[in-house]
């Protein structure tokens, strides 16, 4: 098993590339700190799980605070002993998130506050937890909009996943010498509930699909899959890195020159 052994505390684990991560890791091994928001759901990921033989607590958690997230990681190492891999997947795309003129300062200011202000609190208190485990393994869930703008207008969430892009590579700079890798995951349009109720019409998601050479929306196990890879040894020589899985479209829309 890849990730025999080891302790993961994953966040957003109630949908989405969360629940599939989460049981894809316990598949190899991990013993899963499954974290979000919204309880209930969550409560059915870590069934699903168990149901599946492997190992998962459900820790209800609101990345935008500090507090929240610290007990979030007190949690699993009072639960487990420690935490070898951090994934950094809590994230909101949200209705009427759309150009620089109508889109609501609320809108901006959630969006920003989970998506780049809860990977920082994340980090802030799981950095430390992996120091004391001799090391460990960052993933921060990005999107292939970080490198280039989107089809259909999302400026707040844009914006966030290229601030967590840059986060990434700060962050694997500054603790490479601790044994820490810290990588970004940049999903390409998937199959999920989020994005889906965002593509509301067909119109909309045909617009988003013309420009992926594959010619179809991804699917979070595929996601599940590339950040079992960041998680495990197999990528040890990696940190800084933005693992792109969206079906060739950055490779279609952007230049070697970036």
């Amino acid at each position: 098993m890849r990730l025999e052994g080891k302790i993961a505390v994953i966040t957003g684990t109630a949908g989405g590339i969360g629940r599939a991560t989460a049981l894809r890791f316990a598949e190899e091994g991990a013993a899963i700190v499954g974290a979000d928001v919204t309880e209930v759901a969550n409560n059915e990921t870590a069934s699903l799980v168990q149901q599946a033989g492997g190992t998962m607590i459900s820790v209800t958690v609101d990345v935008t605070n500090s507090d929240s997230v610290a007990a979030m990681i007190t949690t699993a190492e009072q639960h487990f002993g420690r935490v070898d891999i951090l994934f950094n997947n809590a994230g909101v795309m949200l209705a009427g998130d759309d150009d620089a003129i109508t889109t609501s300062d609320e809108i901006i200011d959630r969006t920003l506050s989970i998506n780049v202000k809860g990977v920082i609190y994340c980090c802030r208190h799981g950095i430390p937890a992996l120091r004391r485990a001799g090391g460990g393994s960052i993933i921060n869930t990005a999107s292939f909009v970080a490198s280039l703008g989107a089809a259909t207008p999302q400026i707040a969430y844009t914006a966030s996943k290229g601030a967590v892009l840059s986060l990434t590579r700060e962050l694997a700079v500054i603790h490479a010498r601790e044994g820490i890798r810290v990588n970004a995951l940049s999903p390409g349009p998937l199959q999920t509930e989020m994005l889906m109720s965002f593509l509301d019409t067909e119109e909309k998601r045909q617009r988003r699909l013309v420009h992926v050479p594959m010619g179809r929306f991804g699917q979070a196990s595929e996601m599940a899959n590339a950040a079992l890879f960041l998680a495990s040894d197999e990528s040890s020589y990696m940190t800084g890195a933005n693992l792109q899985v969206d079906g060739g479209l950055t490779a279609a829309y952007v230049t070697p020159e970036g």
